[in-house]
């Protein structure tokens, strides 16, 4: 059996989950989120939790098991705590603001770019130089984060553009550590 998908997954206090056609619905004190799971995988809610089964023991079985018993416990999550991505932005001139419900970035670029979050997804910049994501949906915040990222991505000479919190950009020495080595 897949070691992730036969852990059953616990429903708090304050957290409702609904199954009808195949569809699992959470709803929770931050939000709603429904999906529908894959026809090989079965779903049952008893005593506060939510057991997964597969049909047999092939290995896309197993995958989709692993992967169902995950995504149902991310909807749990996201319904209770919420998810959230931090950008930050490095380099001179760089900076995000809000203007009313969308993101204004200027990255040195010859135009700023207007950046307009989807339902379910607040974008906030607390300071010029940092933008945080949250929502509900692990998968969408994660998306809108990469989206951001993708406008100016962190270059391996100076490090300059936006990049996740925490993530290393390995650096390159340059053309001018290559003419003293000579």
């Amino acid at each position: 059996m897949s070691r992730i998908g036969r852990k059953p997954v616990q429903i708090p206090k304050g957290v409702t989950v609904t199954l009808k056609d195949g569809v699992v619905s959470v709803k929770g004190p931050k939000g709603v989120l429904e999906e529908k799971v894959h026809s090989d995988i079965s779903v049952e809610v008893k005593d506060q939790q939510i057991l997964l089964s597969r049909k047999s023991d092939e290995t896309k079985y197993r995958a989709l098991h692993g992967l169902w018993r995950a995504l149902i416990q991310n909807m749990i999550t996201g319904v209770t705590e919420g998810f959230s991505r931090k950008l930050e932005i490095i380099g001179v001139g760089y900076r995000a603001e809000m203007k009313g419900t969308r993101l204004n970035l200027l990255l040195g670029y010859s135009h700023p770019i207007l950046f307009g979050a989807p339902e379910g997804i607040k974008i906030e910049a607390p300071t010029q130089t940092s933008i945080l994501i949250s929502g509900v949906h692990k998968q969408l915040v994660g998306l809108v984060a990469a989206k951001i990222r993708s406008f100016r991505p962190p270059e391996p000479y100076k490090g300059k553009g936006i990049k996740y919190e925490g993530e290393y950009i390995r650096r390159k020495a340059g053309k001018a550590a290559a003419a003293a080595a000579k």
